[in-house]
């Protein structure tokens, strides 16, 4: 989902979240700085595009301003070019070499919010510790796209680099927050259409159904500092896929039929999220059809921690668990 960052110090004597005593002292004080998301404006209505836009131009302000230190500290060679007709970013970390095997890349931002140039932050460091070329898709973000545009986008992407001389089996997707959810609908629909499906998934504090419907929406609704339900989660998941579309595994993975076949998958969030019952479904839903999948859940953790704070000791743990599994699956990269 991936709302907009909240860096301001709070004015209450007591931030508005339970501070654990076992988490870092870098996160205990990074917990400090969040606001309560039930302070922040509330979404437009999905018809309202000139109110989205001004929301947008908003967002995407706050996140380059947090994207541009983070990609001048890795300074990776940044091209922009289009794939398949679509705008993308790619990016080659410090010491790649010219080889086959590449990550595509779909952010996050609820569905609603951000270019490929404001997440580019998150590409590079994930370029950075896999040593792997990672393709950052600008696709079209709702209102002004439905979710079935979006990924019909991200697919052009991949078949434009299968194209290039590309198996689907040198191709890992990587997706955080809605970008999360995205990124598994992707496969699903990549699978369904016959043209074979990415050699893993990487799928951090993904968003995968935007039905409301997992126990964590309610009993975490007060320990998530990322949105709120009716403020921001409503009209997201309206103008993301309508009523009658949100259960379409498309639109909301959770409900894809997995026994059909599924990349080997991991699944990484925190404690504090709203989603995580999402990403527990998920995971029970892969493992039940037997496909490789591990859930990696960390103590205290807000949505998207480890590249909202890349070197407190847990993101260097979560960092090195995905970089070990983008070995095991794509093979070294640099």
């Amino acid at each position: 989902m991936n709302a907009p960052s909240q860096a301001e110090p709070i004015t209450e004597e007591k931030p508005f979240l339970h501070i654990p005593e076992d988490v870092s002292p870098e996160f205990q004080a990074y917990l400090r700085t969040l606001k309560d998301p039930a302070l922040m404006p509330r979404f437009p209505d999905p018809s309202d595009l000139d109110s989205w836009k001004k929301v947008q131009a908003a967002a995407e302000q706050g996140e380059l301003a947090i994207s541009a230190p983070v990609v001048q500290r890795y300074a990776p060679i940044v091209t922009e070019l289009k794939l398949g007709g679509v705008p993308v970013l790619d990016v080659r970390p410090k010491g790649w070499t010219e080889t086959k095997k590449v990550v595509v890349y779909t952010h996050g931002g609820a569905h609603v919010l951000y270019t490929a140039k404001a997440q580019l932050y998150r590409g590079t460091i994930f370029a950075a510790d896999t040593g792997h070329r990672v393709i950052v898709v600008d696709f079209t973000v709702a209102p002004q796209a439905k979710f079935n545009q979006m990924l019909d986008q991200v697919i052009a992407v991949m078949q434009a680099l299968m194209k290039e001389g590309r198996a689907s089996s040198d191709i890992l997707i990587y997706g955080d927050s809605s970008g999360g959810g995205s990124a598994a609908a992707v496969v699903l629909k990549m699978r369904d259409m016959g043209i074979g499906m990415p050699v893993a998934a990487v799928l951090v504090s993904p968003w995968c159904d935007v039905t409301h419907t997992g126990d964590t929406w309610f009993t975490l609704a007060h320990a998530d500092a990322n949105f709120t339900w009716e403020g921001q989660g409503v009209p997201a998941a309206a103008a993301w896929a309508g009523p009658n579309d949100q259960k379409n595994p498309y639109a909301s993975p959770v409900y894809g039929d997995f026994s059909k076949g599924f990349p080997p998958t991991l699944i990484q969030g925190g404690t504090k999220e709203v989603l995580l019952s999402d990403f527990v479904r998920l995971y029970q839903a892969l493992d039940a059809a037997g496909v490789p999948v591990k859930l990696d859940i960390y103590e205290g953790m807000p949505h998207n921690f480890a590249t909202r704070l890349p070197e407190a000791p847990e993101s260097k743990v979560a960092r090195k668990k995905i970089a070990d599994f983008v070995r095991k699956y794509l093979g070294m990269g640099g």
